[in-house]
């Protein structure tokens, strides 16, 4: 004889509860876009289905006094107006709940900040000119970008607290502005400390790249493991992503094949910290190789 089940009243908040915890466990994928004229439109990288972040890279000249300049090399000349086109790509990506950012900085370029009030005009800058500001000449056009991205690696580290501030004072004007960092792994990162330390950052994507001594190299994911647990645990973000290059050659080290990723690498961080998913660099070298859609059921 079958014993019958009792229904408890308990049992839908029990399921919606695994649910959650299930959903949890679920990370997304983020990925720079911009230096690269052969990767495909960015409406292209949006309708691909495979990011959660697209991060249009650089501005790569800003402060100091400094008109600001972006540099999306090959897909379009800031400097005539041509790259208010991609307002409409922007629009293609946010209908799709694909969240937009503009990246300050990067390995080359002129910027840095050199004052408080310096810091404040670049931050009412890309209000008026990527954010939810107003300006005659925003550069992408009209489309209102999700957030900014911090990818400071050159110079100095004055000042980037005072920019994330400001910046995060303007979501009290009805718009979140999301805010990212893209720190090397080395902890704690030399240009980006400060700011880091705000505990401002919405997702804080660590370059696991280009840094041998906290690096995946040749199937040893430890000195990877123990910069991820150093991370997590000194730093307040909302979420922690595994930046990694999407080919053996978008970077000089550190890159993790798709399937050491997914049995090895993820499955040591994915319990420590809060785990939000992995970041690629870049678009291109996703393409080439085809890295998130091989690895994206496992994120």
């Amino acid at each position: 004889m079958v014993a019958k089940l009792k229904w408890s009243p308990l049992l839908p908040l029990l399921l919606l509860l695994a649910g959650m915890v299930g959903m949890s466990r679920a990370g997304n994928i983020a990925v720079y876009w911009g230096q690269n004229g052969n990767e495909g439109t960015l409406a292209d990288a949006c309708n691909s289905g495979l990011y959660a972040y697209v991060i249009v890279s650089f501005l790569s000249t800003f402060g100091n006094g400094q008109a600001p300049v972006l540099n999306l090399a090959g897909h379009c000349d800031p400097g005539s107006g041509g790259c208010t086109g991609l307002s409409s790509d922007i629009q293609t990506c946010q209908t799709q709940g694909v969240k937009v950012l503009l990246s300050l900085g990067g390995g080359s370029g002129g910027y840095g900040l050199s004052s408080t009030d310096d810091a404040q005009s670049v931050a009412t800058y890309l209000w008026d000119n990527f954010l939810g500001g107003s300006s005659s000449s925003r550069p992408l056009g009209a489309a209102v970008l999700d957030g900014i991205d911090f990818d400071i690696e050159t110079g100095n580290s004055a000042h980037y607290d005072e920019l994330a501030t400001f910046l995060s004072q303007h979501s009290a004007q009805g718009q979140k502005v999301i805010l990212t960092a893209a720190p090397q792994c080395p902890y704690p990162d030399a240009s980006l400390g400060p700011a880091l330390q705000t505990g401002l950052f919405d997702n804080v994507w660590i370059q696991f790249y280009n840094n041998p001594p906290c690096q995946y190299t040749s199937g040893d994911a430890s000195n990877l493991q123990s910069a991820w647990n150093t991370w997590t645990s000194s730093v307040k973000a909302g979420s922690f992503y595994l930046g990694l290059p999407a080919s053996q050659d978008a970077a000089s080290g550190g890159y993790v094949p798709p399937g050491d990723l997914t049995s090895t690498v993820l499955p040591g961080v994915k319990g420590v910290g809060s785990y939000g998913g992995i970041m690629l660099w870049n678009r291109y070298y996703d393409v080439q190789n085809n890295y998130s859609s091989q690895v994206k059921d496992s994120v």
